[in-house]
């Protein structure tokens, strides 16, 4: 018995661990973007960076412990059951009353990991973290100011940049524009051709300029205009304050456990939200328990099905079990039943279903409907088909003679068939496995709003309907890169890729099927991006912020009132009526591109378009222009249009549209015009050439894949699952490494977006050429 034991131990728990991956992989690559960005910005050492990574696991594990739980009895026993084990095991006097016992073993010891990591580790990690990302918020100041960009979150500061070069500690900036917005009515203009910017703590900047001017007015006395010189001056600059002032308000899943049955006593809201994060803690390992025996009877009598009946089973009970968890969680966050009941749904329910299912499995077996029935069905269906059709058109060696061939008559041959067929089937398997975990993890999300908000389900399906697209796109290049290890790991197990070569067909032959897909789905990825996704990315943006009873978005700024025209002149305004296009209070400041110096300034406290014109015009105002330091004309006016302010209404209505709401063409318009006005466009340069650099990684994952692949040797599908969690964190992690560094201007770009699709190749190119052919 000690042998069995070990045996079913092994099985369950092989399968776990690779379940509990790939969950933790999921759930872990939604805040890898974030925590990158975070590291590069703010500068932070390699003993900074592995700490982040390591205290965002737990929180991770207390979801994907229990689900690793189950898809290791599920699969684990499915595989079993399948290869008729389970009834060998049977009819020898083994009950499940034995596979309980015998399965309990790593149920306990998922349960108290579990439980060790929600009441003790998981708060620690959360507390660390929070206290980690405040410090490197606040430990450094960067320098990253973007040349030809208005900065307007300085306190009473706008600062805009002609020229910028980092050194050593400092910022070197020429072309200097600060306006100090103290008095908004009348803000001070101070203009430099140079400055040197230098830290001076966590919450200053010290900005040194040098040969410039300043110009001040009063607005009720407009023939009053002072103007000062200097060769030299220091302004100081307070930071915003989002970078200066640390978190203070520590929330609920950072407190430790007894601190929260401290506090969880009362009836208040805070008092609640107390219990129910106390209650969770304890109710999220307690479904290792529960999931087991709801998996353990469903493991036993998936016959037929194997590992695909194990896997559906799989995501229908975590479909489930977080159902009832979230939706008893949603009524005790509303105060419609306590904490306890309210969190302990779930696995109540689970439990009684489990004892249920184990009475039954004692008595009958329980008979599953298997997703391998259902595809042997249906390819036993169009085998007849094809049979039929086939009848009365030559034997078979003429039906083999006569293939259409796309390229030549070497391609496709049979054994290409052969390939792509598992390939595909593979591909198709994952990449709707990926959309599966995708779809329940955003329903899980978005549970609470939908109960709070009362939110139609038919609503709700649009929603997932319009985000799939999203999903497909952006999980292919992982779904390639695990179908090639797979199909080619398991050839190499049974020896087909050794008899291919013994009869003197190339690995390089055997392989060429496959990229010639992956360079299809790649191209048909852009395409994709370009013509169909922006239009679903729209519709299920406005339908998740009807989800979470947001107010219909508006796409413009109106809190930008500093804009950079087509000419040398910068606009500045208190009021924009975008629907009337009327400005209150606009000032318009032209200057000498070459020297940065003052040349003209016009101010009125009213301005509308006139059609007419097609000009802007100007009422109760006054015109001044310089010569050097000095005013050389002044005048006021009731109404004035000027041929230089040529800019429509449209210039200043600035949408804020994102990266992936738009294909190539419009995101390349977008960015001209957002930087013609003076607005940071780096993030988006960055998004635009992605739209070529990302969908070419699905042909980088098949190319890469191979070689891993065929060194598997004995070890199969399983080593191909492994391998491909390790390639595709490693993907994601230099991936989004250096898009933060691009978005923080560490890196062009165009660097920045091409660089891990050029690294992988290189990678995958070396490696299979180094591969015995």
């Amino acid at each position: 018995m000690r042998i069995l034991t070990r045996y079913i131990l092994g099985e369950v728990l092989s399968h776990a661990l690779i379940g509990a991956a790939v969950f933790t992989f999921v759930i872990f690559m939604r805040d890898l973007g974030r925590i990158l960005e975070l590291v590069v910005r703010n500068s932070a050492p390699l003993p900074s960076v592995a700490e982040i990574f390591f205290l965002t696991l737990p929180t991770a594990l207390t979801v994907t412990i229990p689900m690793g739980v189950l898809v290791g009895i599920l699969i684990g026993l499915s595989r079993l059951a399948a290869d008729s084990e389970i009834t060998a095991m049977r009819a020898s006097g083994i009950g499940p009353a034995t596979f309980v016992r015998t399965i309990s073993i790593f149920v306990i010891l998922a349960w108290g990991l579990g439980l060790a990591n929600n009441l003790f580790v998981a708060p620690r990690s959360a507390a660390a973290l929070a206290r980690l990302q405040n410090r490197l918020k606040s430990s450094q100041v960067s320098f990253e100011i973007q040349p030809r960009v208005f900065y307007e979150d300085f306190k009473n500061i706008v600062l805009y940049v002609q020229d910028a070069s980092n050194t050593q500690g400092a910022a070197l900036w020429k072309g200097v524009f600060l306006a100090d917005i103290s008095n908004a009515a009348a803000p001070k203009i101070t203009l430099a051709q140079s400055g040197v910017v230098i830290a001076e703590g966590p919450e200053k900047l010290r900005l040194h300029l040098q040969n410039g001017s300043s110009h001040e007015t009063a607005v009720r006395s407009p023939e009053q205009y002072a103007i000062s010189t200097f060769s030299q001056t220091d302004i100081p600059i307070q930071l915003p304050a989002a970078q200066a002032q640390p978190r203070e308000v520590v929330s609920a899943a950072e407190m430790p456990s007894r601190e929260l049955i401290a506090r969880m006593r009362g009836n208040g809201q805070q008092e609640r939200n107390y219990a129910i994060e106390f209650h969770r803690r304890l109710a999220l390992p307690t479904a290792c328990i529960v999931l087991a025996l709801v998996g353990i009877p469903l493991g036993l009598s998936a016959k037929k099905g194997g590992k695909s009946t194990g896997f559906v089973l799989t995501i229908a009970l975590v479909f489930l079990y977080y159902f009832f968890s979230l939706a008893g969680m949603s009524m005790a966050r509303q105060g419609k039943v306590p904490a306890g009941p309210g969190l302990w749904f779930g696995n109540v329910i689970f439990f009684i279903g489990g004892l249920f299912l184990l009475w039954r499995s004692e008595r009958m077996p329980i008979d599953l409907f298997s997703a391998r029935t259902l595809w042997a069905n249906l390819k036993h269906r169009m085998q007849v088909k094809t049979r039929a059709l086939a009848q009365g058109s030559g034997s078979a060696f003429e039906r083999a003679a006569n293939r259409k061939r796309v390229f030549s008559a070497r391609f496709p041959l049979i054994i290409d068939d052969y390939i792509l067929r598992d390939f595909i089937v593979y591909l198709g398997l994952i990449l709707s496995t990926f959309l599966v975990l995708m779809l329940v993890f955003t329903f899980f999300e978005l549970l609470g709003d939908i109960v709070r908000n009362r939110v139609p389900l038919v609503m709700v399906g649009d929603y997932l309907v319009n985000v799939t697209p999203y999903f497909v796109y952006n999980t292919t290049h992982i779904s390639v890169l695990l179908a090639v290890l797979i199909t080619f790991g398991l050839m190499q197990k049974a020896n087909e890729i050794t008899a291919m070569k013994a009869t003197g067909i190339s690995i390089y032959r055997v392989i060429l099927p496959v990229l010639i897909i992956a360079g299809v789905l790649a191209t048909g990825l852009f395409f994709f991006d370009q013509f169909y996704l922006p239009h679903a990315n729209k519709r299920q943006d406005a339908l998740r912020n009807q989800i979470k009873g947001k107010p219909p978005q508006t796409y413009l700024r109106p809190d930008r009132k500093w804009i950079f025209g087509q000419r040398s002149n910068i606009y500045y305004y208190e009021f924009f009526d975008a629907d009337q296009n009327r400005f209150g209070s606009v000032s318009v400041f032209e200057f000498d591109p070459k020297t940065f110096e003052l040349t003209r300034r016009i101010y009125a406290s009213r301005a509308h378009w006139s059609d007419t014109l097609q000009k802007w015009v100007l009422e109760q105002g006054w015109e001044r222009s310089f010569q050097g330091m000095s005013i050389h004309d002044y005048r006021t006016f009731d109404v004035a249009t000027f041929a230089e302010l040529a800019e429509p209404p449209s210039y200043f209505k600035k949408e804020v549209k994102q990266s992936s709401e738009m294909n190539y063409e419009e995101l390349r318009k977008y960015i001209r015009d957002l930087q013609q006005s003076g607005f940071d466009v780096v993030r988006l340069r960055v998004q635009l050439h992605k739209k070529f650099a990302f969908p070419i990684i699905t042909f980088v994952m098949a190319v890469l894949a191979v070689p891993f692949a065929l060194s598997a040797g004995k070890r199969g599908a399983l080593a191909g699952v492994a391998t491909a969690i390790g390639i595709a964190v490693v993907y994601f992690v230099v991936a989004g490494l250096f898009e933060a560094m691009g978005n923080a201007s560490q890196l062009p770009p165009a660097l920045a977006a091409w660089s891990p699709a050029i690294l992988f190749s290189l990678a995958g190119g070396y490696m299979i050429l180094k591969i015995p052919t």
